[in-house]
């Protein structure tokens, strides 16, 4: 896939829940299942995840937003902490959601219940969900579920 299309198709995600902003793990998980679930109505996967510490990871997306941030499209807020969370300009997010009106509506449905689902779960409920319906993520997992 193209830097642009990619580019664009980050933008649309991230625009997909209004207001919102993602933490790493979020942001992570979000693209993840961008790809597992929707690649071929994005014209391809957007990243190329391994099984990492906390589940499916690849580098490559935090590359990509702060190549959004240079760009003035992303703000990383607590850029040097652990709590960072990475939000669209005002700019960005008008980037987004044209791109985002560009799709047919069932992916554009699709991204919004994602994107609201992924922001509303804890670091723990999500790592689990995502182990729990792909638990091939979780072979190189120093996660431990919790009990109960």
């Amino acid at each position: 896939m193209d830097d642009l299309r990619r580019e664009l198709n980050v933008l649309a995600g991230l625009s997909a829940a209004p207001a919102t902003s993602f933490s790493p793990v979020q942001a992570q998980k979000f693209f993840f299942l961008c790809d597992k679930e929707q690649a071929a109505a994005l014209g391809g996967e957007l990243f190329n995840f391994d099984a990492y510490d906390y589940g499916p990871f690849d580098r490559e997306v935090y590359r990509m937003l702060e190549k959004l941030e240079h760009d003035g499209y992303v703000r990383i807020v607590n850029p040097e902490s652990r709590y960072r969370r990475y939000q669209l300009t005002d700019e960005g997010f008008e980037r987004g959601r044209r791109q985002l009106a560009k799709l047919n509506g069932e992916l554009q449905g699709w991204l919004e219940q994602t994107s609201r689902w992924v922001q509303s779960l804890s670091f723990g409920q999500l790592v689990e969900a995502i182990y729990n319906k792909y638990p091939q993520m979780k072979k190189n997992s120093v996660y431990r579920f919790a009990q109960g």
